[in-house]
C-alpha cells in the first residue's frame, strides 16, 4: 500500500537534487558600495619627547626626509598637533600602533 502525501508533507525532492530557493531582499538593507573615505593618523605634542627624536621617528617609520620631518615635528610643537600619514583604516591603525611603541602620542580619524 502506498502512504498518501498529506497536505504538511514537502514536496519530494528527486535524489541527488538540491531543492531551489528563491533569494530574497530587505528593502530596508542598503546594499549601495561606498568607497572607503581615508584615516589619517595624527600625532599629538607631549611634554615628554625631545623635538630631535620626534624628527628621528617620523625619518624611521615613514621614510620622510630631514626636512619634511622637522617641518612635522614642529606643526606639533608650534600647533598641538599634525597629521602625519593617511591611507586605508588597516594602514592607520597600524601607523598608530608604531608610533605608540615609539612612546609618541598619536590617533586616528577619518578624513573629511
Amino acid at each position: 500500500m502506498t502512504p498518501t502525501p498529506s497536505a504538511t508533507t514537502a514536496p519530494a525532492v528527486p535524489r541527488g537534487a538540491a531543492p531551489v530557493t528563491t533569494p530574497t531582499r530587505d528593502p530596508e538593507i542598503d546594499e549601495t558600495v561606498r568607497p572607503d573615505r581615508p584615516w589619517k593618523v595624527i600625532v599629538w605634542d607631549d611634554p615628554v619627547n625631545l623635538m630631535s627624536y620626534v624628527t628621528y621617528v617620523f625619518q624611521k617609520l615613514f621614510g620622510y626626509s630631514r626636512e619634511k620631518a622637522h617641518r612635522l615635528m614642529m606643526q606639533v610643537h608650534t600647533e598641538g598637533s599634525a597629521v602625519v600619514s593617511s591611507g586605508t583604516r588597516e594602514k592607520a591603525e597600524l601607523d598608530v600602533f608604531r608610533l605608540h611603541e615609539h612612546g609618541l602620542w598619536a590617533t586616528m580619524e577619518r578624513d573629511t
